[in-house]
């Protein structure tokens, strides 16, 4: 959860949530988002999956029609798409958990129990500044993976149970050593050969090897990246049964990661979406770019904790 200082928000005359019914199995129609949102003053826009739609165009016409508040009832991916357009027009972002894990609501202190909690936050909420990663010209507000961690994203499994995609698939990956040869560069730091790289909107935890878990700070103007390198299973299984970080780089920066490729286009994961970006991906920080209201009361996630089956995890990373 952000610890940095909130200011009271004076409420948005005009607000704009785009809605998306059917993401986290249909936990925004369970919860009626969409209806309270419109008793509340808020022009819904509903996403209808059988149609072609950018949602970043939806987004910008909202604006240009007079929005002065973006929001989003969905999953990260949707979240990072508005918020994007939030952050480049100056205007307040709220976030509504409504997909399946909702990281970076959690992070926020959200109560992804209940989203219609945050929509407290269109007329009672505080405001807190955090920052935004880009990958390119593509924003993200939790992560982007390349090798093993793509492959995670990749599986059509991964949506529905993260712990056990990972536990199965990063072994495997790992021991196999497939994927295009990476190269990964932050400042004066090259990191040769990683076999998984995840890069994210302000680090982890320092226990959290696959982005699972918290981020203490949302607003710290750092990227964290994690770069593994298993050079045999036999290296890989002594690593993790003695808990020692060799084959491990960590780090926190404030410079571009630029992560090269042997290949001119790397299957990646943004915020848990399988994408394909051009090589070589430059990744960015740009600090407290993003102005996201949240509920003035019923905030709070509490201390970081260890995601349930974490040490399932450590054994086989």
């Amino acid at each position: 959860m952000t610890e940095n200082t909130s200011r009271p928000t004076t409420g948005a005359r005009r607000p704009c949530l785009i809605v998306n019914p059917h993401s986290g199995g249909g936990k925004a129609s369970r919860f009626r988002i969409a209806e309270r949102a419109r008793a509340l003053g808020a022009q819904v826009f509903l996403i209808d999956h059988s149609l072609p739609q950018d949602l970043a165009t939806v987004a910008r016409r909202a604006v240009d029609d007079g929005a002065d508040l973006l929001g989003v009832a969905g999953g990260d991916g949707t979240q990072a798409l508005v918020a994007e357009v939030a952050a480049e027009s100056g205007l307040p972002f709220v976030v509504i958990p409504a997909g399946t894990r909702n990281h970076f609501a959690m992070d926020l202190g959200l109560d992804r129990e209940d989203p219609s909690a945050a929509l407290e936050a269109l007329t009672d909420g505080v405001e807190l500044r955090v920052d935004l990663g880009y990958v390119g010209e593509r924003a993200f507000v939790n992560n982007v993976s390349f090798g093993a961690y793509a492959a995670l994203v990749q599986d059509p499994a991964y949506r529905d149970d993260k712990l056990g995609t990972a536990v199965r698939i990063l072994p495997e990956f790992l021991a196999r050593h497939e994927g295009p040869e990476l190269v990964v560069r932050a400042g004066p730091l090259t990191v040769d050969g990683p076999d998984a790289v995840l890069v994210s909107n302000n680090p982890y935890q320092v226990d959290d090897l696959v982005g699972l878990g918290r981020r203490p700070h949302l607003d710290s103007g750092l990227l964290g990246v994690l770069a593994a390198r298993a050079e045999t299973p036999a290296e890989t299984a002594t690593r993790l049964r003695s808990g020692l970080p060799h084959g491990l780089t960590r780090l926190a920066t404030p410079d571009d990661v630029v992560v090269y490729a042997d290949v001119p286009a790397l299957p990646a994961g943004l915020d848990g979406e399988a994408v394909s970006l051009p090589t070589p991906v430059r990744c960015r920080i740009s600090p407290r770019t993003l102005r996201v209201w949240v509920p003035r009361h019923g905030r709070g996630a509490g201390p970081a904790r260890r995601p349930p089956g974490w040490a399932a995890i450590r054994r086989v990373v």
